[in-house]
């Protein structure tokens, strides 16, 4: 087995194709990430093209895992939240290829994750997933608290409707108002 390399992620065409790939897998796969099935590849672009727009404008942090020089997996870390939550992110589109399952891929990356947002000092990482299918018992593993279930909260990307799981986790500073304080300087 080759070693997982995690890292950032830049906007360039080739990273795209293989990102929309991804998506467009995990959704024709069940995969509850915002979208329906069938999603288009160019429909899967259009909105990756975005979201690397975001990143630089340093909205967001997209890192890839890469298997070699292969992208097989990604995660994102939401960082333009409202002004009075400067101090918390949230993570959204943790996304492995199937072909590389089962070995601690998502593991890796939500730690990459959670490592970039104390460096961007927040102290409170927050996310939800489908109660069918979703990614439940990896977030207990890594210790998110599970706040609490919503019934019915979206459509599953081949029909019917899903509740969601919300999780939340105290990350970096035990005390966060010096992340507060800190990001009100700013």
């Amino acid at each position: 087995m080759t070693a997982i390399d995690i890292r950032p992620l830049a906007g360039s065409a080739e990273t795209i194709e293989t990102l929309a790939e991804i998506l467009v897998e995990t959704v024709a796969a069940g995969g509850s990430v915002s979208f329906m099935h069938p999603l288009s590849l160019d429909a899967a672009k259009t909105f990756w093209t975005e979201a690397m727009a975001a990143a630089l404008r340093g909205e967001r942090a997209i890192l890839g895992a890469f298997d070699n020089d292969a992208l097989v997996g990604t995660v994102t870390l939401l960082l333009n939240l409202p002004p009075n939550q400067p101090h918390r992110a949230e993570i959204a589109k943790l996304m492995t290829r199937h072909s590389h399952r089962g070995r601690g891929i998502a593991t890796r990356l939500m730690l990459a994750a959670e490592e970039l947002a104390i460096r961007q000092q927040r102290t409170l990482l927050v996310l939800d997933t489908a109660t069918d299918g979703g990614a439940g018992s990896l977030y207990k593993r890594l210790d998110f608290t599970l706040a609490g279930e919503i019934p019915d909260y979206a459509l599953k990307p081949h029909g019917g409707l899903s509740g969601t799981l919300l999780f939340w986790k105290r990350i970096g500073s035990s005390d966060p108002s010096l992340a507060v304080a800190t990001a009100m300087e700013a």
